[in-house]
């Protein structure tokens, strides 16, 4: 057995016993089970959000993107910190609320404030099919990463089932507790990880930054720069706005707001996240490196960039080394979206609509028990192979941002959007998205006598905007009459 196999294979069992671990002392009743008990402290709570940044999805999608789309990766690096501002003001409303009502999921949230269990499943169903491709994507990497590091010794069909019974084994025993804990191990491990290769080998391969970006310059005149079409500037600014509303969207992460203590926590974060999504350059950095120095990959193989360069640049121990730091990235994230996806299903679909009189100990059995279901279905896609990992995090955001408008309107003191036009708006953003994603629309091929900037529009944004004109009317059409408010206050 290798020496990178063997780190690997060593920081992957850390993983399981402090996932494991992490329950002790706790009833893991629902409450402890998917928020933890509403008691993180700041440190906590920053690691389950900077869970979001630093997944496999940066680890290898921003790298691979990078090394492919150029210019057009920058996108990585700034809807996260708009997202972050945002949180400012909209993060601790959500916490108050859902304190109060002891609120544990996103739908949860969504169904309390507009009275309609019927929209609460509609959001946990779309929550599930967008959680679904995320939670392939966490797996897709995982494979990668481990076949790569340990250099072919595990198959990437192994990897990733070897990922998912880890994951699925903590996940079962401790919810969020068992996410938090290792995200202390991986956000330690990827950061230092990340800084040293984005710093080393720009340096080691071109003798410093600017020495790099001139040879790529040199070599691949415009790659630095948005193209006129594609990856232009309108697709870079669309898709920055569509991705940092959506960004708290996910319901893993709307899920972690649930998970803090008081509300100056989200504060304290969204002024010092920003800062930390800086370190995302350094990941840019690696897929830069990559270019010139390891080229021709094409397509799904772009991914690899990181770890072909590595490989040609390292020693066996030290690849084991970078391929631990991305085992954990895809081990935390994907316990955080099981865990979501599980709750999503057991409280919402089944309490919420299925049986309303289910008590908390039966919904955090159900819970436990669609753990190890969601995981293999989530297996199954993932083997059959597919886009790029930033192809599937896009098809993902753009469901979950169809959410935005409802949440957002649902903390003004007067909410004048209906149920019904909540639910409306959801369900024509979405189709949209759904139709557009399996016939590979764009906005080009439906309008083809648009100017050609608009036509690099970021479909899931035309959704979004579709979403609200349909939640403008109904909930117009929809207003209860003042008749009928007057005379319901008389009664």
């Amino acid at each position: 057995m290798s020496s990178a196999l063997l780190i690997i294979a060593a920081v992957t069992l850390v993983a399981l016993g402090l996932g494991v671990r992490a329950r002790r002392g706790h009833d893991m009743n629902l409450e402890q089970w998917s928020v933890g008990g509403r008691s993180f402290g700041t440190a906590f709570v920053f690691l389950l959000m900077a869970g979001e940044i630093y997944t496999t999805f940066t680890f290898l999608g921003g790298s691979g993107f990078a090394y492919g789309k150029g210019a057009a990766a920058y996108y990585i690096l700034s809807y996260g910190t708009l997202a972050y501002i945002l949180s400012y003001w909209m993060l601790p409303p959500i916490w108050r609320y859902a304190k109060s009502h002891r609120l544990v999921s996103q739908p949860h949230f969504l169904s309390s404030k507009y009275s309609s269990p019927s929209l609460g499943v509609l959001v946990a169903i779309v929550d599930v099919v967008a959680l679904v491709p995320y939670l392939v994507l966490q797996f897709k990497g995982l494979g990668i990463i481990v076949t790569t590091a340990s250099y072919g010794a595990i198959s990437p069909t192994a990897a990733i089932w070897i990922g998912a019974i880890v994951v699925t084994a903590y996940v079962t025993v401790s919810g969020v507790r068992g996410s938090a804990w290792n995200s202390v191990m991986k956000d330690t491990m990827i950061l230092a990880i990340v800084i040293f290769l984005g710093i080393y080998l720009p340096i080691h391969f071109y003798g410093g930054f600017s020495s790099m970006f001139h040879a790529i310059d040199t070599a691949k005149p415009g790659f630095l720069t948005f193209p006129a079409k594609g990856s232009s500037v309108t697709w870079f600014q669309s898709t920055v706005l569509l991705t940092a509303l959506g960004f708290f969207m996910w319901p893993h992460t709307f899920g972690s707001i649930y998970t803090a203590r008081d509300e100056r926590i989200f504060r304290r974060n969204a002024a010092v996240l920003p800062l930390y999504q800086l370190i995302l350059l350094f990941v840019f950095f690696v897929g830069f490196a990559a270019s010139l120095k390891v080229p021709g990959l094409k397509g799904s193989d772009i991914d690899l960039s990181l770890f072909h360069l590595s490989l040609q640049t390292f020693d066996p121990w030290f690849i084991g080394v970078i391929g631990a730091a991305g085992v954990l990235t895809a081990l935390v994230p994907g316990s955080m979206i099981l865990n979501a996806a599980a709750t999503l299903l057991a409280n919402d679909v089944y309490r919420g609509g299925v049986n309303r009189q289910a008590s908390d100990a039966a919904v955090t059995q159900a819970a436990r028990v669609l753990v190890p279901i969601i995981a293999l279905v989530a297996v199954f896609f993932t083997l059959r192979g597919g886009e790029t990992i930033v192809a599937l995090l896009l098809m993902g955001y753009s469901f979950v941002t169809q959410l935005f408008p409802a949440i957002v309107t649902s903390l003004a003191a007067r909410n004048w959007v209906t149920k019904q036009g909540a639910f409306a708006g959801i369900v024509a953003g979405v189709a949209v998205v759904a139709y557009t994603t399996l016939t590979h629309a764009s906005i080009g091929q439906w309008f083809p006598s648009l100017p050609e900037k608009l036509k690099d529009v970021n479909i899931g944004l035309v959704a979004l905007a579709l979403n609200i004109v349909v939640l403008v009317l109904v909930s117009a059409v929809t207003q209860p009459r003042a008749a009928e408010h007057s005379h319901a206050h008389t009664l």
